[in-house]
Order: structure tokens, then sequence, then C-alpha cells
């Protein structure tokens, strides 16, 4: 009688590993490239990419693996939609105000002069309607858009020289690409574009006389401040800086729904990790640039004003030749104004007091 109960159990014991086997060998595998625009020295950013393989593959037993390349791996970092557009690769991590040149709307997928903070931004994306305008962008290039990450409000750049008034700014050599550059470039200085690992060189050769990057954390490990001591704040082009993930719209469309939603789960987690890595990496990271010698400087009010001023005026003379740029741009900056108002008396009301008092 036992014996026959022990067989009974084994046989439905081994059915079922039978069954469990048939189905794994049956379920879909998917192997995905993804190209990030950032080296992999850049462990925060890059991380974002690394982090998101690592939770699809486990949302899904291991049957959905993406394998994630550096910037320059398979094609350079500012490349990263093109190659994603072109069917290069399936997915790629990147900060849509590199595409400007393609779109200018694509600039409020990162972060706009003057714009909204992180938090901003995110409820904006998820709450506001701005994914779904932001996705209409994409869709032209044959892109589906996740936001990715995002480093919060940046710092306002590495100086060799200090900059006290407009005049200092004229004829200077700057790393800043995007909107930042346009509104930069009215204000005298001569914008250029620079992929990561190409700007310690030409900083350290002159060929550029200033940098903007990120913040404290990843300017550190790029090692802006060996050439150049002045650390100025804040990144008023910056406030918010958010990182996509762009997926081919076929390599989408192909995807299982349950690989479509591990990538969208995987994708928000990442949203909301790597800030939160930055704002517990850039506290010590700051510290240490200042005991290293840096000098850290708040902009000149009279530069900030003018800023704001070009800021707006580039963001009318855009939107009166340009349709689609002007439907983002009235809807970002409609919500702009009633979010303001809010944390305006919240945050700002606590801030404001609790900030300086520490």
């Amino acid at each position: 009688m036992r014996r026959r109960s022990f067989l009974k159990r084994v046989g439905v014991g081994l059915a079922a590993s039978l069954a469990y086997s048939v189905f794994a060998q049956a379920a879909p595998q998917v192997r995905w490239r993804l190209v990030s625009s950032y080296p992999r020295s850049l462990d925060t950013l890059f991380g974002g990419a690394e982090d998101l393989a690592r939770r699809v593959s486990e949302l899904t037993g291991g049957r959905f693996q993406i394998r994630v390349f550096q910037a320059g791996e398979i094609v350079p970092g500012a490349q990263v939609l093109d190659a994603v557009q072109g069917g290069t690769v399936e997915a790629g991590h990147t900060y849509g105000p590199f595409y400007v040149g393609k779109n200018p709307a694509l600039a409020f997928d990162g972060g706009v002069p003057f714009g909204m903070t992180y938090r901003q931004h995110n409820a904006w994306m998820l709450f506001g309607g701005g994914l779904d305008l932001l996705r209409q962008v994409y869709a032209d290039f044959g892109v589906v858009q996740f936001p990715g990450g995002n480093t919060g409000a940046q710092m306002g750049g590495w100086f060799r020289k200090e900059i006290k008034t407009l005049s200092d700014l004229k004829g200077l050599r700057m790393r800043i690409p995007g909107l930042g550059g346009l509104v930069m470039g009215r204000l005298g200085v001569v914008p250029q574009t620079l992929a990561a690992g190409d700007i310690y060189p030409a900083l350290e050769r002159g060929t550029i006389d200033a940098t903007e990057f990120s913040g404290p954390y990843d300017d550190e490990k790029l090692g802006f401040y060996k050439v150049a001591r002045y650390y100025y704040y804040p990144s008023f082009w910056e406030p918010s800086a958010q990182l996509s993930f762009l997926v081919g719209q076929k390599a989408w469309q192909g995807l299982p729904k349950e690989f479509q939603e591990a990538f969208q789960v995987a994708a928000a987690e990442v949203n909301l990790t790597m800030m939160a890595k930055y704002d517990a990496q850039n506290p010590n990271a700051l510290e240490r640039l200042l005991r290293a010698g840096v000098r850290l400087r708040r902009w000149p009010g009279e530069i900030m004003k003018k800023a704001l001023e070009e800021a707006q005026a580039l963001y009318e003379e855009q939107a009166a030749k340009d349709a689609t740029y002007k439907k983002v741009y009235t809807a970002y900056w409609a919500f702009r104004s009633e979010v303001f108002r809010w944390f305006a008396v919240a945050e700002l009301g606590y801030e404001a007091f609790a900030f300086p008092a520490s």
C-alpha cells in the first residue's frame, strides 16, 4: 500500500517535472541588444541600462535577455536613436535633447532651460500627458519611448576662469549640447557638442574653456576638477535631465505581452532608483571635490536673468515655426505654471527655511 502510494507520488512529480520541462522549452526565448549613450565608467548612468536588463531577466525567469553595450562599442553615444531607428539594435538608453537636430521637440523629453524639476517632470510625463505627446514625436522615427532615469537638477559646469559678469561669457568655448547650448550661445558662449569620453582631453588641451556634464558624482569620475577649478551652480538649462529607453516599434510589437509588461516594470524601477542613487551619491562627491580645492560659485543674478529672457524668446521663436514643437511646448509650459504654484507653497516654503538653517 505504501509502495503504491510512493510510486504514485513519484509518478505525479515526474509528470509535473516533464510538463515544466516541455513548457520551458516551448516558452519564447528573446535576446536583445541595447546600446547606451554613456561609458561603463559612469556607473549610475550606464548602470541604469544594466539594471533594466537584470530586472527583465529576473521577471521573465531568464527567458528575456538584454545585452548592454557602452557608448562606442556598436555606435557612438550620440547615435543611439539612429541605431534603434535603423534596426541595428532593438533598444537604446539615451537622452532626448541629444537629438534636437532631428526634432527640436525632443528637448522636452529630457529637460529644458528653466523647466521643471525631476518630480515635476515625472508628474507631467506620467499624469500630465507628456508621455503621450513625446511618444507621438518618437513614433516618426519608428521608436517607442519609456522614461528611464533622471539625474535631477544638475550643476552649472566647470570653468577655467571665474565668471563674474555677462561679458566674461563672450567668446567662451563651452561643451554644452541641446537647448542649453542654444541659450548660452545667445549669451555669447560658443557651444560645443562632445561625447562624455572626449570632454576631458578637450578641456585639458584648451580646445574648450569650460564644460558642463551632470553633477558631482559623475563630474568627479570624469576628472574635470583637475583642469578647471571653478564649479558653478545651478544648471538652469537642466533642472531635470530624464533619460529614456528607446525600443524599435517592430521589436516592441514582436514581444510577447508578458515580456512587454516586464520591460515596462523594469523601466519604471530604473526611473525611480537612478534618482535615488544620485541623491545618495552627490553629497559626498561634492564634499570630496571641495576638499580637493574646487571653488564653488553661484551664477551671478544678471546672467540668470538674461538666460531666462533668452530661453523664453527662443521657445517662442521655435513655436512660431514648428507646429509639433508648439504643441509640446504649450502643454509643457502650462503644466509647469500649475505645478510651480503648488511647489512654491509647500516645497519652497519648507526649503527656504530648513535648507539655510542646516
